[in-house]
């Protein structure tokens, strides 16, 4: 059963990532999350760089809840606007837009990113 959710997940991903591109004034949040992490970065996807990162495992913090991911947000939206960065396109990669991945947009909101 894995394979089948590890593929359903890659297909919705692809078709996300057909729509939506990055660029070095609005980058891409993309948005990876693990059982025992969640990571979310800001990638240029024109030069393939990647312009901020934030994690639960770099801010220290020992599991995925959705405050934990909500401190994620707000970090990598700190780390955006110290780069100059205000705007991104939101990519959920593959994910449901609920629980840890919804509580990482909000707080990447509420630290000052629009999407």
């Amino acid at each position: 059963m894995s394979t089948f959710k590890t593929k359903r997940r890659q297909k919705i991903q692809w078709r996300i990532r057909r729509k939506i591109k990055g660029t070095a004034e609005k980058p891409r949040l993309s948005v990876y999350r693990s059982n025992k992490a969640i990571y979310a970065q800001l990638i240029d996807d024109l030069s393939g760089n990647t312009l901020a990162s934030s994690s639960t495992q770099t801010l220290g913090l020992t599991s995925v809840t959705v405050e934990n991911s909500k401190q994620v947000g707000v970090d990598l939206a700190k780390k955006a606007i110290d780069n100059g960065l205000s705007a991104c396109v939101f990519d959920r990669g593959g994910y449901l837009y609920h629980g840890n991945v919804k509580a990482l947009a909000e707080g990447a909101r509420e630290g000052g990113l629009k999407f």
